[in-house]
């Protein structure tokens, strides 16, 4: 069977016509030739004929969208592959607030809050130094920012409501589910907002969001001896000491006792409202 040689495509596009053909500058619309599509052929001695579906020759050619109206997982970049993370990709919106509290809200760490981590910590050494070693350059600030995302890790920034400064850091680490269902939990605070009840705060949210939200029933807290205002943090938090154990962690290149405070969900459910952050009105924008 032959099949008739379809008509070029139009050189110029004036507009659409009707019955969704196209009309050329100059030229007179014709009606549609239609062709035959040709029935398959099982084999040459059975030969069947189907029934066929018509098209028409001239029909309507619609010019390829511009990538500015293309959806973010249609769009390529330079090299013509496929990009998922395109067009309103999710480092251009807001960071969701998970857990909000009266004065402060727990939100989960982008790549756009390096340069605000890094300067927080380069003002926060003296407050840091024999306790914590954050990141304080970019390189640092991206190996942080890739064990914030393994599977068995959450980081959580603390945030004033009125402004969005961040004023202090939460670690949920070494995360195991199974029979233990615990995390170990590791914080520290930006220098300019130390003493004004913002951690506390804080620590309550994320204790929220540990217990209700990721269904943990264990939380630790190791802190050295030293530490006072930590311990303070913890014992006003509901935090029971379970133990001492020496030479417990490695922190700034020396081996150092810790005590070990640790919370279980029950614990944080008899803890007077007061003290337990603010009713479930997380998620809020």
């Amino acid at each position: 069977m032959s099949f008739p040689a379809p008509r070029a495509r139009p050189s110029a596009i004036t507009g659409w016509g009707s019955g969704g053909l196209l009309r050329t500058s100059g030229s007179r619309r014709s009606p549609p030739r239609r062709w035959r599509v040709a029935s398959r052929v099982r084999s040459s001695e059975t030969r069947r004929r189907s029934t066929s579906r018509s098209f028409p020759i001239g029909s309507p050619w619609r010019p390829i969208p511009s990538p500015a109206g293309r959806s973010a997982a249609c769009s390529r970049d330079g090299h013509g592959v496929p990009r998922a993370d395109s067009g309103r990709a999710s480092h251009r919106q807001p960071a969701r607030r998970l857990e909000v509290g009266e004065r402060v809200f727990a939100r989960t760490p982008t790549s756009r809050d390096g340069p605000s981590i890094v300067a927080m910590n380069r003002a926060s050494r003296a407050l840091h130094r024999g306790w914590v070693r954050p990141p304080t350059d970019s390189a640092a600030f991206g190996r942080w920012m890739s064990r914030c995302r393994r599977p068995n890790v959450r980081c959580l920034l603390i945030c004033r409501l009125a402004d969005g400064a961040i004023v202090g850091i939460f670690t949920l680490g070494e995360i195991v589910r199974g029979m233990f269902h615990s995390a170990y939990l590791g914080y520290y605070a930006a220098q300019p907002y130390v003493r004004q009840g913002y951690m506390g705060e804080g620590m309550q949210l994320v204790l929220r969001h540990a217990f209700i939200a990721m269904k943990l029933h264990r939380v630790e807290a190791n802190v050295q001896p030293e530490n006072v205002a930590s311990i303070a943090l913890v014992k006003r938090s509901g935090f029971r000491l379970e133990g001492f154990s020496p030479r417990y962690l490695k922190v700034a290149g020396r081996w150092r006792d810790h005590q070990r405070w640790a919370i279980l969900i029950d614990d944080w459910r008899r803890l007077p409202q007061r003290r337990r952050a603010p009713s479930p009105g997380r998620a809020r924008r």
